[in-house]
């Protein structure tokens, strides 16, 4: 688990770690700066290893964790997020019964009336074809809060990339661990609940759009990454609202990213590509039934 600053619900999220059947160990990677709120995580009767990297280290956080853990599986969960009992014992056994599953990507349910979040009908209508030695449906995502990873997978790619920092940043691992000749598939009988601050998060909306195009520098061919560009610097223009934030954060990261770029494989590409043209025409739908 993934905490910065908000006690309280890092704490309400051990209570239902501690609950759950399987008993798993836990790891709390504490990215806050506050030393009355480490010690009451490390006094939480689940007796979690708290972490204390000194700075905020957003997403990277997990990969500090994945390193800690000593189970061949590691489940993550945000301060805000948490999973139904039962649910983890049912990912072991699926990672155990198909060695090339690299990361599950769990079912979502929001708030306290279990929601489904949109994500879950998204990754159940991937357009990838069905592969014979992995569960449920191939997807290229998953919820950060809501999956499961083998943990040599995740070590073996190197876990989530520090340039991204926080938003979005889930794509880049999946794509590497595609790459990597590893499966990443959507189950819906394993789930994870996830309650939300209302108050949502300001300026999200740019760090999405800017981890997408860094995403695209990283990885994919230079004429997509160059025709992104362009899509933004035009949404810039326009003004729309994160637009120009985005812009000028991935201009700031982009010689860094040049540095690190390398393609992804031509099949990890192609599957991409049927990702988009399936975003295309589900905004394409939505648009004509507006």
């Amino acid at each position: 688990m993934i905490t910065k600053d908000r006690p309280r619900s890092a704490l309400r999220t051990l209570d239902r770690l501690a609950a759950l059947p399987e008993r798993p160990p836990v790891v709390v990677v504490d990215n806050g700066a506050d030393p009355a709120a480490t010690e009451a995580l490390r006094a939480h009767p689940v007796r979690a290893e708290v972490l204390t990297p000194g700075r905020n280290t957003g997403a990277v956080g997990r990969n500090l964790a994945v390193r800690q853990a000593r189970t061949p599986y590691v489940a993550f969960s945000d301060d805000d997020s948490w999973w139904r009992p039962g649910a983890l014992g049912r990912a072991a056994d699926l990672l155990d019964t198909h060695p090339r599953l690299g990361l599950l990507a769990a079912r979502s349910l929001v708030g306290p009336r279990e929601e489904e979040d949109p994500v879950n009908a998204l990754l159940a209508r991937s357009p990838l074809p069905p592969e014979p030695d992995l569960p449920g449906r191939p997807v290229l995502g998953f919820l950060g809060c809501a999956c499961v990873v083998r943990r040599r997978a995740h070590l073996e790619t190197g876990g989530y990339h520090p340039l991204l920092f926080f938003g979005a940043e889930e794509t880049l691992l999946a794509y590497d661990l595609a790459a990597a000749g590893w499966g990443v598939a959507y189950e819906p009988s394993v789930v994870a609940h996830h309650h939300p601050d209302s108050r949502g998060r300001p300026g999200r909306s740019a760090l999405l759009r800017r981890n997408a195009l860094l995403t695209d520098w990283l990885r994919r061919p230079a004429y997509v990454a160059v025709l992104h560009t362009g899509g933004l610097a035009a949404s810039a223009v326009r003004g729309e609202p994160g637009a120009a934030a985005a812009l000028r954060g991935a201009a700031v990261r982009l010689p860094a990213a040049l540095r690190q770029r390398h393609r992804l494989p031509a099949r990890v590409e192609h599957a991409v590509r049927l990702l988009e043209r399936q975003a295309r025409t589900d905004h394409h739908e939505k648009v004509k039934g507006r």
